[in-house]
């Protein structure tokens, strides 16, 4: 690394640190204190992310107003703001007080993943809390590895992840992932993508546009025939939260079409339809349809 890079990356780090340290030290209203300072720092700061996020929703919500958009624009930066906030304190997590603010719902679709014997790909977003959701798996004795994209600070990156190691979930970067997403995949452990963002491996509809679609889940799927488990927590407020799990997808039967498109297609659908549950707890900050307006593929 660069030693100019390898500065910078020092002071990120023992900014985020310190910041950590005092959210973990605050009381329930100091976090929260703390969880909309980073969600204005967030919203003020990002003047591009604020335009992609805006345009975002109108391709997903065509019908609303720009000021209809730009209000849920802002309220996912509040939302994320205080989503990293609450990760801050990952390190203190336990199953009982992640029970004590959350319920569960759909762990019958759960189970059921399981008893297929042959392993479980774990569908969710960057949408809600999905880190609490991964440390209440791993607490609760799931055998949870979790695909993650590098963060572009190598020491942010080693952070983030020991926070996500605290409650025992494993964590793999992308470019590594093949030989033990099977290995895991067949000793019926669970596997945890979050493929809702831009890439461009296949064109798949989302929200009514052509987007930028990995293949990975669905080739996976149908090398492994591992259950394919959407899930989701949702932020209901006050600090409480809802982990929900849905009905396992099914690859949509298409005439034509890449391998593992099929599947690609329902987790769209389903990523779709968890979103309008709660729009403003996803990213719409990222250019979720950057390959397909390069393309010309939407205008």
């Amino acid at each position: 690394m660069p030693a100019g890079k390898r500065w910078t990356d020092d002071v990120v780090v023992a900014l985020a640190r310190a910041v950590q340290r005092r959210v973990v030290a605050a009381s329930p209203s100091g976090r929260a204190r703390w969880a909309r300072m980073v969600g204005r720092l967030m919203w003020a700061a990002g003047k591009r992310r604020r335009h992609v996020a805006v345009a975002n929703l109108g391709y997903a919500f065509p019908e609303k107003s720009e000021a209809e958009r730009t209000e849920i624009a802002r309220r996912s930066a509040m939302h994320f703001g205080g989503s990293v906030v609450d990760f801050m304190c990952a390190a203190g997590w336990t199953l009982e007080s992640l029970l004590a603010d959350a319920t569960v719902e759909g762990k019958e679709h759960l189970d059921e993943a399981f008893a297929g014997g042959k392993g479980v790909l774990l569908i969710t977003g960057h949408l809600g809390n999905w880190e609490r959701m991964a440390a209440y798996l791993s607490l609760s004795g799931v055998d949870l590895t979790v695909i993650i994209r590098d963060a572009n600070q190598e020491g942010v990156n080693e952070m983030v992840n020991d926070m996500r190691r605290a409650s025992g979930t494993k964590v793999l970067p992308r470019g590594d992932a093949a030989r033990p997403i099977i290995t895991t995949l067949r000793k019926n452990g669970m596997i945890g993508i979050l493929p809702d963002q831009n890439s461009e491996e296949v064109f798949v509809p989302f929200f009514g546009q052509p987007a930028g679609t990995v293949l990975g889940p669905g080739v996976i799927r149908d090398r492994t025939g591992a259950a394919v488990l959407p899930a989701a927590c949702f932020h209901l407020g006050e600090g409480k939260f809802v982990i929900k799990f849905y009905p396992l997808l099914q690859p949509v039967d298409l005439p034509e079409g890449k391998k593992g498109e099929g599947l690609m297609l329902a987790v769209n659908r389903w990523l779709e339809s968890a979103i309008r549950e709660h729009p403003e707890q996803w990213l719409w900050m990222h250019d979720r349809w950057r390959a397909a307006k390069q393309r010309g593929l939407v205008q």
